[in-house]
């Protein structure tokens, strides 16, 4: 009966791995690969990073950024600000003069070059700056690093004590888009680099190593191409954040799945001589736990299509279909070459036919061994430490990160940011932009005028602009604090107050100070809804895989108190390590879904090998001998894991740098701590319990009784057993 079962399940994967199908699985996949490359190289050029793709749709700023187009051309100011301590001479002020005309010449990389204002000069005397548009347009992003270049070309730097600075938001923007410049490749390498080390440090076989790094490049080519198509003719957003994130998952999560395929096949190779059979094994055995874990996340992304933030709903199918892609490659391209290859892939510790498993008595099967000794003791105490870490939490300011405070460096638009509040209302070249009803704009400007955080000389039409469209009239505003600052956002949440109160205006109020609240407000929606969904499907598919209800439950709490906990030592890390002002809103939920969505693999892969070994050995015994079989893949797949993520914290960026760092630090106490020792103490406390209501329950509970009998008969002298 046993060997007609495992017959049928060698069959179902012999399309894979079979002695001549195996060379039609290469054949298919290398002519994907080969057509899919020139369409992957075209991802970085479909990117859109243009404010409408991070927005909430329905947001009052995003209306009227949309509406301010029929007034005038959609452009960003970068503002050029001159400084000199002890006030500027007469040469500075030739310079400045001449600096501007120069530049009202300049006409390329959408610099609307006539439309320059100033330069205006503040009280004292000591500083000026220019305001220079730069057209937007189809994709303008791509336009604000070039256009800074030219203006830096004609403004030079600073020189005799006279500083030059290049801020506003088009100078924020342009820091922006230098930093993501080459974030494809940056993280390519530095992810294949964490992949390559830690793979050769896991096999100690330096020509294992080549098959997953030549099945996840491939699987990395393939997602980007199928993406660049969705991007290109079904209207799919990508931007830089998405981009970026899609290379990490697919080289972290594919990597994790070849790592869990790997330790089941080189399992597999010790029962059987036939490597073809062994591989057919390993992808039955293990292959429902990888599914089931890739099912996860991609189910978990596809979640963040319910998001308001256009960042976060993009995210959602472009990770989905990333995962998805290494998924397939991993359990189709990856064994295919693995039986191609032969035993010798393996060199130098190949697993011959016979060896005895490592596993049976290395550090996880004496660490099982030993939590078994006192299970509630080690759950408890361990859940406690967890908790108490998570109390870190007091300390997370998830309330977002001014543009001041959202590099690792310090770049020449943040100098300019604080150069600029020193001689100037800080909010200059970042206004508020009022739209309302012709007949009710006198009113409404008198309104916005009154509120003692704008700067009531700077209310006026932009120049440029049409007055009034359709009944609608358009005016500006400068507030007092920088747009990016605290203040600066309530005085325009009082403005929002004021304004839609007036009768018959129709007043909304938008700019890059109203976008921030705007954010936020819809990332802290996305937080609420998300987060519960992601657990429910995580949930779901736990139950349908496990056939159990108990189970389910158990590993969802304990990767809701990995996330907390990781989360609450990142706030501590970020406050008194990194000194970082705060973390983004949308941190926590980025966090959550990649912990929960990736770090339930682990959980996954050890729970489904546990359920394995409960019916064959009982529950107890199941549980040490999953772990024995688990924990040095797992331990290793997370370390791959946690180190692709840590390559975020290779960009210039903190939101980058704080999500690398979080999701990291979760996986790594989810792979020592949660799902090697609380995990399974848990189940040898509950026992054969945790696979209520399945009938595996009982039956695991039987051999755990039958076990106990036979440990406690002891020979009477006749040689005879005691009854």
């Amino acid at each position: 009966m046993t060997d007609a079962k495992d017959g049928g399940r060698r069959g179902t994967a012999r399309l894979v791995c079979g002695r001549r199908t195996k060379w039609l699985v290469l054949g298919v996949w290398l002519v994907v690969i080969f057509a899919a490359f020139p369409l992957a190289s075209k991802l970085t050029g479909a990117q859109n990073n243009d404010a409408n793709t991070w927005l909430p749709g329905s947001a009052e700023s995003t209306q009227v950024l949309t509406a301010s187009d029929d007034y005038r051309p959609q452009s960003i100011p970068a503002v050029v600000v001159y400084a000199r301590a002890d006030g500027l001479t007469a040469a500075d002020r030739t310079r400045i003069g001449e600096d501007a005309a120069a530049i009202r010449k300049l006409t390329d990389h959408g610099i609307l070059g006539g439309d320059v204002q100033g330069p205006s000069f503040n009280a004292g005397g000591s500083a000026a700056q220019l305001f220079v548009p730069v057209s937007m347009g189809d994709k303008g992003w791509e336009r604000i690093a070039p256009a800074v270049d030219s203006i830096r070309d004609v403004t030079g730097a600073s020189t005799g004590g006279l500083a030059v600075h290049i801020t506003g938001p088009g100078g924020i923007s342009a820091d922006f888009s230098d930093a993501f410049e080459g974030i494809d490749s940056t993280l390519l390498f530095s992810a294949l680099g964490v992949v390559v080390v830690t793979l050769l440090i896991t096999y100690r076989s330096p020509s294992l190593l080549i098959v997953p790094v030549i099945s996840v490049v491939g699987a990395l080519t393939a997602a980007q191409a199928v993406i660049y198509l969705f991007a290109e003719h079904a209207g799919l957003t990508v931007n830089g954040q998405s981009a970026g994130i899609l290379t990490v998952l697919v080289f972290g999560a594919g990597t994790d799945y070849a790592l869990l395929l790997v330790a089941r096949y080189r399992e597999e190779l010790r029962k059987h001589e036939d490597r073809h059979e062994a591989m057919a094994l390993a992808l039955h055995r293990a292959g429902p736990a990888v599914l089931a874990s890739g099912a996860t996340v991609v189910l978990g992304m596809l979640v963040l299509m319910a998001a308001e933030m256009n960042s976060t709903r993009g995210l959602g199918p472009v990770a989905a279909i990333g995962v998805a892609i290494a998924l397939l490659t991993m359990l189709t391209l990856f064994p295919a070459l693995l039986v191609i290859f032969g035993r010798w892939i393996f060199w130098p510790v190949k697993p011959h036919y016979g060896s005895p498993e490592p596993t049976v008595s290395g550090f996880w099967a004496r660490t099982g061994d030993r939590i078994a000794l006192r299970p509630r003791a080690v759950w408890v105490v361990t859940a406690l430490v967890l908790a108490g870490l998570s109390f870190g939490l007091l300390q997370l300011r998830a309330d977002g990160i001014g543009n001041a405070d959202a590099f690792t460096g310090n770049p020449d638009s943040v100098v300019g940011q604080k150069v600029q509040a020193q001689y100037f209302p800080a909010g200059s070249g970042d206004p508020v932009v009022v739209i309302a009803n012709a007949d009710q704009a006198d009113a409404v400007r008198k309104a916005v005028a009154a509120d003692p955080g704008v700067v009531p000389a700077s209310i006026g039409v932009p120049p440029g602009s049409k007055p009034v469209v359709n009944g609608r009239a358009l005016f500006e505003a400068t507030t007092v604090a920088a747009g990016d600052s605290e203040a600066a956002q309530q005085t325009v949440k009082r403005l929002r107050h004021t304004v839609h109160g007036i009768p018959a205006a129709r007043a909304e109020v938008g700019g890059t100070t109203a976008t921030l609240i705007d954010m936020n407000a819809a990332t802290r929606h996305d937080n609420m809804l998300i987060i519960p969904l992601v657990l429910l499907v995580v949930l779901v598919i736990l139950g349908v895989l496990l056939r159990a209800l108990v189970a389910p439950l158990l590993l969802i709490a304990t990767v809701v108190l990995s996330f907390a906990t990781a989360l609450g030592i990142s706030a501590l890390v970020f406050r008194y390590l990194f000194d970082y002002a705060g973390e983004g809103t949308d941190l926590p939920l980025f966090v959550f879904v990649f912990l929960v969505a990736l770090g339930i693999d682990y959980n996954i892969f050890l729970s489904t090998r546990i359920r394995e070994e409960a019916g064959r050995q009982g529950a107890r015994k199941g549980v040490v001998t999953g772990l024995a079989a688990t924990g040095a893949v797992i331990t290793s797949a997370g370390l791959v894991l946690a180190g692709t993520f840590a390559v975020l914290g290779t960009l210039p960026m903190v939101a980058f740098a704080e999500l690398g760092f979080a999701v990291g630090l979760g996986v790594l106490l989810d792979t020592f701590v949660v799902r090697s020792v609380l995990v399974t103490s848990l189940f040898l406390d509950v026992g054969p319990r945790v696979w209520w209501p399945h009938r595996l329950a009982h039956d695991a509970a039987a051999l755990d009784a039958a076990g106990a009998d036979r440990r406690t008969e002891v020979p009477s002298a006749s040689g005879s057993t005691p009854q």
